[in-house]
């Protein structure tokens, strides 16, 4: 399979199993080929509705790393998922704040 269609596959593959959950804003993340273990490790990103905020201040206070991200490893022989993990955001920076310090005088 080449990397097309290793894409399409995982995220034909994460909507089916996380449909239940109605997530949104589905995208691609990475793409790896392991040749020594000749499989495809593709990281998908998606919002659930929990994830997203409800109110003015929930809105204020949200961070990129309330998205959820899912390492797919899929076997480029059989074009089999063979594993779904979750994918921690190793760059989340920390929260954003939008309201000033106070100063010290």
């Amino acid at each position: 399979m080449d990397v097309k269609e290793a894409i399409n596959l995982a995220r034909d593959y994460v909507k089916d199993v996380f449909a239940e959950e109605h997530i949104t804003a589905l995208g691609l993340e990475e793409i790896e080929f392991d040749e020594s273990n000749n499989t495809w490790r593709v990281t998908v990103g998606f919002t659930r509705p929990w994830d997203r905020p409800k109110t003015a201040f929930e809105f204020a206070a949200a961070t990129p790393s309330q998205r959820t991200y899912k390492l797919l490893t899929i076997s480029n022989d059989t074009s089999k998922v063979l594993s779904v993990k979750n994918r921690e955001r190793s760059d989340a920076s920390p929260p954003i704040s939008f309201f000033p310090k106070p100063l010290t005088i």
